[in-house]
């Protein structure tokens, strides 16, 4: 796979640093899960639990990121999980990976899209320019078409054609707007907490956390985006380890610090709102408080947004340089970027934000991101074992145990999700199947010897 990796005309620019991943991941995981779902999460159904909601997360995160630590420093190429299952469980297992992460990255892309669209609106409101429900709402909610969402996907897929150097440094700019944001928020909101507004902590029972951790789980996929950027990494081997492990803890230690201080300030009953945070702060009467963070939460989310069809568009360079998707998607041109692959994921996207509500979108990303972590947790095991002899910049303590239990964690997450979630998922696998047995199973590189 590496020596794919190195074809004229199919490459990718390394220009990565390590500070570069980081930043990637606190970009990617810092956005809609504190911006826009602890709300939901608290008021349907943790309650103040939301902060073990995402405790359990982070910690079933966090033995994902060790796993996909080992895989993105051992084999530094484009395609994140796809990758990995390709040299772990060979061509078919790759596919239905690679299949399951286009669900993940588009839908997780288009949910966040949507919150972008619920702050932007609120930032227009406080300015007396409200923007009408018809163009700030899809059709299942009374809508026509999500206009900002569609609008802010474009100017991220033009950006991202542009080039990785210029996406990275747009990154960097609107991370350390959405740090300072939130710091803002502990500041101001620390001081109000009421510690009554925890109780009840659990008004919907241990269930209800663990409900909550599924719903949310989603909100740490930005440490996949980091190993779907490991092609254009300068020195991989060092540098994946630390992006992944670094973004994923300092994100997870601000999502519990956000959770415990909005739901401390404004009972949880009353954050069942597109922009929680803002709501919260206007709530208390900090009025100006509310409006930068808007601000801040659009800086987020973008970034957000910017990584994830940064990401998406790497799988789908690494599955059509395969031969399992059309060749047109693996050209890179003069300015080393797939920009066809960038411009399909921002179309699909686009769609997504434009038409459905946050909640069904979310619901699907969180399905495709623990089936990608179920996945990659065997393919660890099963490199071990069939490769012990390959080079392993860094490995992951406690294996098989440790995979095991990422893998079980994952699917026991996975369970908590609606039935529809997983009627939705199933028909996504069966049309990709369909696919792959029509298309890409005879035209795939191994097809071709």
């Amino acid at each position: 796979m590496l020596e794919v990796s190195r074809e004229a005309g199919r490459r990718l620019r390394r220009q990565l640093t390590a500070l570069d991943l980081t930043v990637f991941g606190v970009g990617a995981i810092i956005g809609t899960g504190i911006f826009v779902l602890t709300g939901v999460v608290a008021a349907r159904f943790a309650g103040p639990g939301v902060i073990l909601s995402f405790v359990l997360a982070g910690v079933v995160s966090a033995m994902a990121a060790f796993v996909y630590a080992e895989l993105a420093a051992m084999v530094p190429v484009a395609g994140s999980a796809y990758t990995y299952a390709y040299a772990a469980l060979g061509e078919l297992a790759a596919w239905v990976i690679g299949w399951d992460l286009i669900l993940e990255y588009t839908v997780a892309a288009g949910a966040v899209a949507i919150g972008w669209s619920g702050y932007f609106a609120d930032v227009l409101e406080s300015l007396g320019l409200p923007i009408p429900h018809a163009l700030i709402a899809g059709p299942l909610e009374g809508g026509v078409i999500n206009l900002p969402a569609v609008v802010i996907v474009a100017v991220l897929t033009a950006l991202l054609i542009r080039g990785t150097r210029e996406s990275a440094e747009a990154t960097h700019l609107a991370v350390a707007v959405k740090l300072l944001v939130l710091a803002l928020f502990l500041a101001v909101g620390i001081p109000r907490i009421h510690p009554a507004r925890w109780r009840p902590f659990l008004p919907f029972g241990p269930e209800g956390v663990v409900r909550g951790a599924g719903l949310i789980f989603f909100a740490y996929i930005g440490f996949d985006a980091v190993s779907a950027a490991a092609e254009e990494v300068r020195r991989p081997q060092r540098d994946l380890a630390r992006g992944i492990l670094g973004s994923l803890g300092l994100s997870s230690l601000l999502y519990v610090g956000v959770a415990a201080v909005l739901t401390g300030i404004v009972p949880y009953t009353e954050l069942n709102v597109p922009s929680p945070i803002a709501a919260a702060l206007l709530r208390v009467g900090l009025r100006w408080a509310g409006g930068l963070v808007a601000v801040g939460a659009l800086a987020g989310l973008t970034s957000v947004l910017l990584v994830n069809l940064y990401a998406q568009s790497r799988i789908f360079f690494a599955m059509a340089r395969d031969g399992l998707l059309p060749s047109l998607f693996a050209n890179t041109g003069r300015g080393q970027t797939p920009r066809w692959a960038v411009l399909l994921t921002g179309a699909g996207v686009a769609v997504l934000g434009a038409l459905l509500p946050v909640r069904v979108v979310a619901e699907l990303a969180n399905i495709g991101t623990l089936a990608a972590f179920i996945i990659v947790s065997v393919g660890v095991i099963v490199l071990r074992r069939v490769h012990p002899e390959w080079d392993r910049p860094f490995r992951v303590p406690w294996v098989p145990w440790l995979p095991a239990l990422t893998a079980l964690a994952s699917f026991y997450l996975a369970l908590q999700l609606p039935r529809l979630t997983w009627m939705r998922f199933a028909a996504w696998l069966a049309m990709g199947l369909i696919l792959y047995a029509t298309y890409g199973r005879h035209r795939s590189r191994l097809a071709a010897g």
